[in-house]
């Protein structure tokens, strides 16, 4: 029984666009309260009755949420132009090692807008 568990993390963060007109409001510093929401795919064990424990997938977060929540992000390395879908493929591209059930990553910057990331190029 191939299943996806989705587990949503938020936090808050300031950036600026860098490479944007510098009239444009997202060249501004500014801040969002941004959720990423983490999915895993997997066979569900049929012992344990699940894919696997949302502890764990919290765990192998919680490393890059330190490096995000209350962070300038330009200052993170590799998000020097901290867009949702560069911040989407730097969370995939540390948690992927740590998760390899990871299957999509989500980032929401505000409640109407998001990127979905799924791997690859």
């Amino acid at each position: 029984m191939n299943m996806e568990l989705r587990k949503t993390f938020q936090f808050e963060a300031a950036h600026q666009l860098p490479h944007l007109p510098a009239g444009h409001k997202c060249h501004r510093l500014h801040g969002h309260s941004f959720q990423a929401e983490i999915v895993v795919r997997g066979e569900c064990d049929p012992h344990l009755g699940w894919v696997m424990d949302y502890a764990d997938i919290k765990a192998a977060f919680q490393p890059l949420w330190e490096q995000l929540d209350h962070h300038y992000l330009n200052e993170v390395v590799g998000l020097e132009n901290p867009t949702s879908e560069n911040i989407a493929c730097w969370i995939w591209t540390h948690l992927k090692p740590r998760l390899p059930q990871l299957s999509e990553v989500v980032v929401a910057e505000t409640c109407t807008a998001k990127c979905v990331y799924r791997g690859g190029k």
